[in-house]
């Protein structure tokens, strides 16, 4: 496959259709996997053919890939297709197989008293505790991906309307509350510790020890190590799940779906409603566990 087909492609993705710069790379990413089996299985590459893209993917559900990875890959592959229609490189008449089901997968939460342990694991007056203290109120005070807290500014902080102002998936605006405990970690992160960080005016409002901006990989594995000193299971560890956390405690305290689907950024309310489903399993599972429910 030519490679100003696929930066083409992942232009259109990004100026056309608004996707994340996350998204172009994973489709990138799904898009060289599926020139390199045409290439060995001597199939065409374009256009994708129904074929074609049912053997790929059942080759790589064989090699162990995830089913939500594998729905991704599907996804690509008929992007790809629309922009070849879109562009008139192809006529469209092929029909793709349809998505694969993803399956109920259901978010990972920590209780509430596991959330004070790894607050409190920060605890301390070094500046990466006191860094990692407002890194951790922030991703699950304010419920944002592990993307959003690593790409927020100084100019991010509204001070006088107490709300931060967060860039999120398709790079879409919101505001989330910036309160109580909060803003008081990171305003003194940003009187203690920032100060000692910053090697040359860094815009990005987290840094690394380096005083670089902070990457996901740099959170991943502070969570990890904060999570660890709290006696938490790296098993119950992943990206999200100070997200997720938020908005399951959210919602047995009584918030309503509809602030919740803004709070996190949804684009659609069926996103937010799978908390809903968390949170009844959850209370299935204390009623019919629990000695004295």
């Amino acid at each position: 496959m030519e490679a100003w087909l696929i930066d083409s492609f992942l232009s259109y993705l990004r100026f056309e259709l608004g996707c994340s710069e996350n998204t172009a790379r994973s489709y990138a990413s799904d898009l060289a996997k599926w020139a390199a089996f045409c290439s060995q299985n001597d199939i065409p590459p374009v256009p994708p053919t129904q074929d074609g893209v049912v053997r790929f993917l059942r080759s790589l559900a064989e090699d162990g890939m995830s089913r939500a990875s594998i729905q991704r890959a599907a996804a690509a592959i008929r992007s790809f297709m629309r922009y070849l229609v879109a562009e008139g490189l192809a006529d469209g008449g092929e029909r793709l197989p349809p998505l694969p089901a993803k399956g109920k997968i259901l978010p990972q939460i920590l209780s509430e008293g596991e959330i004070e342990r790894i607050l409190a694991s920060c605890d301390g007056k070094r500046d990466i505790d006191i860094r990692d203290r407002a890194i951790m109120e922030c991703a699950y005070g304010c419920g944002l991906r592990a993307s959003e807290v690593c790409g927020l500014e100084l100019s991010s902080l509204d001070w006088g309307n107490e709300v931060i102002r967060v860039r999120g998936k398709g790079n879409k605006e919101r505001l989330v509350p910036f309160l109580g405990s909060v803003r008081r970690s990171v305003e003194r992160y940003l009187k203690e510790s920032r100060p000692h960080l910053d090697k040359g005016r860094c815009e990005k409002l987290f840094l690394s020890r380096s005083g670089k901006p902070l990457s996901r990989e740099d959170l991943w594995r502070i969570v990890r190590r904060r999570g660890k000193m709290a006696g938490i299971s790296s098993s119950r560890l992943h990206p999200h799940v100070l997200r997720h956390s938020f908005a399951t405690h959210l919602l047995r305290r009584g918030l309503d779906l509809r602030t919740l689907q803004e709070l996190l950024g949804h684009s659609t309310i069926a996103t937010t409603e799978r908390y809903t489903h968390f949170d009844l399993e959850l209370r299935d599972v204390y009623d019919n566990c629990h000695p004295r429910a």
